[in-house]
């Protein structure tokens, strides 16, 4: 698979990504009946903070090995093996930080779910080689294997565990059978050879890179959990669980549709690291993909958020509307910009990676903290919505024009007319708005008059023309 393209990598992702949405669908709308939002949002406390420990862990080594075309397998089993220290240590520190977390929260239930996560933290962190060795031979069609059998398997078990009424429990037994699953999956099909030496030179090879892919990976981490943190302690865990379940599910169509493109990106573009003209050309193309799709989702959502969290959730979950229809305005900003990290790291570029990290969080976490100070989900969400929009324009001033050295002007011009798509589809759904009883046909009629107007949309600004074009000859 060493010269696949990036059309066919994505096919295979497309495949395999949406074949576990459909499954995670199906799971995720049986456990959303069975648990409370009180269950979701003690999880979704304790999972920031596993987020938190795991980037620590990581290091930036998975990108670095993608990256580093010269690596020897006793270079990648020392990296390896120190994962293995850095998991142990991380995993005890993490059930000793369970105590300050569960005074933090005033709730002792984070201690016993901090001893049990820590097994999850542990296997993370092992999965980070063995996955990135899967990446960079561009096993694509393994890994897509690998998550739609596991995701199944952990849903059915937590399910069932759920039935039992082990509450939060039953999410949390998902999270390691999830993470043991994987690693078993990982070191069986990377060939990884350990050998029973140790040097930390090897280490040392991947340090430039990986240090400033750390760096931006810790700040990321706050600029995408500080709405989380903040919500639970000064809110409270019910309104962060109808915050949270709305905020999620307005990452289903950036994660599952940026994510059947980006993660191939890197171990294609990696090849050709030393030649930016072909990089951006490919990645204007990219672009142009993403902010098309990107403009139909955030249309729909934000106009039959009503319908959406209905059918996905149940009526328990009514208060989780109008924050995912203000979530739902940052889905086009979030899946245009999505991309722009692995393009960073294909060019060297992580300590440019990293200043944009730097000022990105600083916007964001002003912007929450201004949402919380006027007391309610809905405002921290705009503060949301707001951040992603700065983001966009501060990540590509300092990619296009410091990193490629080409006219920032000229690239926001190309989205000209995906901005009169999005215009002409949001005006085509106002007007033809009626109201109707039934939700599960409603947003099946909702669906349909996008669909209608986002063609419309595309032959008026000839748009459609591009999409053929790119994906007749993306190779």
């Amino acid at each position: 698979m060493s010269d696949i393209s990036i059309k066919k990598a994505a096919v295979i992702n497309f495949i395999s990504r949406y074949s576990n949405i459909f499954v995670q669908l199906i799971i995720n709308s049986i456990l959303a009946r069975l648990l409370t939002p009180d269950d979701y949002g003690v999880v979704a406390v304790i999972n920031v903070f596993i987020s938190f420990f795991t980037i620590i862990a990581d290091m930036g080594i998975g990108p670095a090995i993608i990256q580093n075309k010269d690596l020897n397998k006793k270079q990648i089993s020392d990296i390896f093996i120190f994962t293995i220290f850095t998991g142990i240590v991380i995993a005890v520190g993490f059930a000793l930080f369970s105590y300050p977390i569960s005074i933090f929260y005033n709730n002792t239930v984070y201690i016993s779910l901090g001893r049990i996560l820590a097994i999850g933290i542990f296997f993370n962190i092992l999965n980070i080689v063995p996955n990135a060795l899967l990446l960079k031979n561009k096993q694509f069609k393994s890994l897509g294997i690998r998550t739609v059998i596991i995701t199944v398997v952990g849903g059915i078990i937590t399910i069932v565990i759920a039935l039992g009424g082990a509450k939060y429990y039953a999410l949390v037994i998902n999270s390691i059978l999830v993470a043991v699953l994987t690693f078993i999956f990982n070191i069986y099909y990377s060939n990884m050879k350990i050998y029973y030496s140790f040097s930390i030179d090897s280490i040392k090879v991947i340090k430039d890179f990986s240090s400033y892919q750390f760096g931006f990976n810790f700040i990321n981490y706050f600029s995408r959990n500080t709405d989380n943190l903040l919500i639970g302690k000064v809110l409270g865990e019910v309104p962060l669980g109808y915050y949270d379940k709305a905020y999620k599910l307005m990452l289903y169509p950036v994660q599952n549709l940026t994510h059947v493109i980006t993660p191939v990106l890197h171990p294609i573009l990696s090849d050709y690291q030393s030649d930016r003209d072909y990089i951006y050309e490919t990645y204007m193309k990219i672009v142009k993909i993403l902010s098309l799709v990107g403009i139909f989702f955030t249309v729909f959502c934000f106009f039959a958020s009503n319908e959406i969290i209905l059918i996905m959730f149940g009526k328990q979950w009514s208060n989780s509307i109008i924050a995912f229809k203000i979530l739902s305005l940052s889905i086009w900003p979030q899946m245009v910009t999505s991309s722009t990290g692995v393009i960073f790291q294909s060019l060297n570029a992580t300590k440019q990676l990293f200043v944009t990290g730097l000022i990105t969080t600083a916007v964001n976490v002003m912007l929450i903290v201004t949402g919380l100070c006027m007391g309610k989900i809905e405002y921290v969400a705009m503060g949301v919505v707001i951040s992603y929009i700065l983001s966009f324009l501060i990540s590509y001033f300092i990619l296009i024009k410091k990193v490629f050295n080409k006219s920032l002007f000229k690239y926001i011009l190309s989205f000209r007319n995906d901005i009169i798509v999005l215009l002409i589809v949001a005006l085509g759904l106002a007007i033809t708005n009626i109201k109707i009883n039934n939700i599960l046909i409603s947003v099946i009629y909702k669906f349909v008059v996008s669909c209608i107007f986002y063609i419309i949309a595309l032959f008026i600004t000839k748009e459609y023309k591009s999409l053929i074009y790119i994906i007749k000859r993306e190779k």
